[in-house]
């Protein structure tokens, strides 16, 4: 029986408790008068009838207790609990119905979402200090590098002007290295608090991607890197996007192929493909690929795959996880696949712009 009506039940019951009373005592005192009844008997009626009403009520009294207070009793409990941080007391709605019930179902979707809120806010707190922790080991790197080359023209170790070059030409791709570690954090902010900008426009796919090629294929030929480019598409084949944020996208993947390249030849393959409604863009590499077990969590924020873990390399762990975050907040989906010892592929679609 729910709320409402144990109550209606209760107050009833409670307001004919003395109507019955008096209406007894009446007709026992009209017996009384009629029939000369001895007015003990009349007394000991009256008491029978109070010693019925005080039991009535005693009952009800537990009634309404199990009914209604026991539950009361239950949620404050309850609130006890989540006040100091257990989120694993759970209320049984099974034996409730009613006002009560819906108590219970309400205290269990909070309890629920406060506990997720609490996960989820463990284990952010984990994953941050593990990308202080991987940021810090990779920007050693690149200093500890910039000082030792520095300190070489310093002290005349480069006694040559090619030596020189050489430790010129280190410093600034150690620099840039650094940069590139730099707006990684930055980016990773602003996809946190969800405030990357965006200015999107109407852009010919074919001549954007030409455009990064060519930028591309020159620090890649420094690199030993052949890049191939592959345009399968209508010549004016459009969409609508932010070219800033694409770039930043290819530049990652590249610079994640450029990474992992285990190859003396390494090749990049750009690859722009028609997907009726939509374009479909894969940019292929081979080096050393993804384990089956990683390839599913590459696009993770701080994921690191072991073969990153075990590499010179190192890595934020977040770069890959800006790509998917650009493309899905250009209406696209981005997915990988992979070989371990043959390459790695990604894989992205954005719609086609129709006037």
């Amino acid at each position: 029986m729910n709320l409402k009506k144990r109550l209606a039940v209760t107050f009833v019951v409670m307001m004919s408790l003395p109507i019955v009373l008096v209406l007894g005592g009446g007709i026992v005192l009209f017996c009384t008068n009629e029939e000369q009844i001895a007015k003990s008997t009349v007394m000991n009626t009256l008491w029978i009838l109070i010693f019925v009403m005080i039991m009535m009520t005693i009952m009800l009294t537990g009634w309404i207790n199990n009914g209604v207070f026991y539950h009361i009793r239950n949620l404050c409990k309850a609130m006890k609990s989540i006040s100091d941080g257990d989120f694993d007391y759970s209320l049984d709605t099974s034996e409730t119905d009613g006002e009560i019930e819906e108590l219970y179902l309400a205290y269990e979707d909070m309890r629920l979402r406060l506990k997720e809120s609490s996960e989820d806010k463990l284990h952010n707190e984990a994953k941050n200090r593990e990308l202080i922790s991987n940021i810090t080991h990779d920007l050693k790197t690149p200093i500890t590098a910039i000082k030792g080359y520095a300190e070489g023209i310093i002290d005349g170790v480069a006694d040559t002007e090619e030596k020189k070059n050489k430790y010129v030409k280190t410093i600034y791709s150690k620099s840039m290295e650094l940069d590139r570690l730099l707006n990684e954090l930055t980016y990773y902010s602003g996809i946190d608090t969800n405030r990357i900008p965006y200015t999107f426009h109407r852009i010919n796919i074919g001549d954007f991607f030409a455009d990064c090629v060519e930028e591309e294929g020159m620090d890649l030929e420094n690199k030993s890197i052949k890049l191939i480019y592959e345009n399968l598409l209508q010549p004016n084949t459009r969409i609508i996007a932010d070219p800033v944020q694409l770039r930043k996208v290819i530049s990652n993947i590249i610079g994640n192929s450029v990474k992992y390249m285990d190859k003396q030849q390494g090749e990049i393959t750009i690859r722009l493909m028609d997907a009726v409604d939509s374009v479909r863009i894969e940019i292929e590499d081979n080096g050393r690929g993804i384990a089956a077990k990683d390839l599913g969590n590459v696009f993770e924020r701080f994921y690191r795959t072991d073969a990153s873990r075990n590499s010179a390399q190192g890595g934020s762990g977040i770069g890959l996880s800006i790509v998917k975050k650009i493309i899905e907040d250009h209406g696209g989906y981005i997915w990988a696949t992979s070989k371990e010892g043959e390459g790695t592929c990604m894989h992205f679609v954005i719609r086609k712009y129709e006037e």
